[in-house]
């Protein structure tokens, strides 16, 4: 089997692509040749069949979701695997054992757009399924959900969002955080001043510096921040969620057929059992770099998630947590 893994296209290019309709980067993994957005859009498993290859959009610094630790060039975490089985689904549909993967790296602002102009066939990672999103993508059953809440110092102060009052606060850019702690901040007239980091690594890297003194995210990512952390003991994860949110792998609209596949091996892997064993290797036992545990029980939520797949943005039923 084949691997490869390159980088996202800039902000400005692939803008100028989706404008144009097409993309003429030298991304694909065979040879150099436009994508056919229309071939893209209509049919993803004709496109990977045509091509020999299935691009694979991962994350890295989501951890413990998709990532890269020691090997820059094999992403790793509990949404990777389960990628990985998406892709042995699509391999038996299409009969090609031999097909081709490669890897393409995604941020939390180019992973729509990626997706969109063909560059990635899916992608699961840590990406939120809402009802805005939907509108460019689609989504697969979900396979977690979160709280969004905060991380800081054990000695910070901040118990919760009321807290921020002053505040330094730190988000990823282009999620639903960031929306969300705008809005927030506006309305309570908190008067924090809130940074956009360009991705979750880079945000916790600001609240270990100085730079900010607190971190809004989903408190699993919070969790795999603390885990790499110098003294992951200096960190608590604090606050109210003010949210409870889907993850879901992402792929073009308007593609049934490929959906179909992705969402057969999701809910195999749920139904068979495996999904357990996943999320123990990934969140209660040590793992990359660090070998530290995260020691996150899978929720309420998520259990009925899995034991009821649907790709709803929102849970069937709300559970305290």
């Amino acid at each position: 089997m084949t691997y490869s893994i390159a980088k996202p296209l800039t902000v400005a290019v692939f803008m100028a692509l989706g404008l144009a309709g097409c993309n003429n980067s030298s991304q694909t993994a065979t040879e150099d040749k436009p994508v056919d957005a229309a071939a893209n859009t209509n049919g993803t498993l004709q496109k990977i069949k045509e091509s020999g290859t299935i691009v694979v959009g991962y994350r890295d610094s989501s951890i413990p979701f998709s990532y890269i630790a020691d090997d820059p060039k094999q992403p790793m975490g509990y949404a990777h695997d389960l990628e990985m089985k998406i892709v042995e689904a699509v391999k038996e549909n299409l009969n090609m054992p031999d097909l081709k993967v490669r890897y393409n790296l995604i941020t939390s602002q180019t992973r729509i757009p990626l997706v969109q102009n063909g560059t990635v066939d899916f992608e699961c990672g840590s990406t939120t399924n809402n009802v805005e999103r939907q509108e460019q993508v689609a989504f697969s059953n979900g396979f977690f959900e979160i709280g969004t809440r905060l991380l800081t110092k054990v000695d910070s102060g901040i118990k919760d969002f009321a807290d921020l009052k002053g505040k330094r606060l730190v988000t990823t850019a282009g999620t639903t955080s960031e929306r969300y702690i705008r809005q927030y901040n506006d309305e309570k007239k908190l008067g924090a001043d809130i940074i956009s980091a360009k991705d979750h690594g880079e945000g916790f890297l600001m609240l270990e510096n100085g730079r900010a003194d607190a971190f809004m995210m989903d408190d699993v990512l919070l969790a795999g921040e603390k885990a790499k952390a110098k003294n992951p003991d200096e960190w608590v994860i604090v606050g109210t969620p003010q949210s409870f949110e889907i993850y879901g792998c992402m792929m073009r609209k308007g593609d049934p057929e490929f959906k179909t596949v992705v969402n057969d091996a999701l809910n195999k892997t749920f139904s068979s059992g495996e999904i357990t064993s996943i999320y123990d290797k990934w969140f209660l036992n040590p793992i990359p770099p660090k070998n530290v545990n995260l020691k996150f029980e899978m929720s309420d939520n998520l259990k009925a998630l899995i034991a009821n797949p649907h790709d709803s943005d929102q849970p069937k039923a709300a559970v305290a947590q």
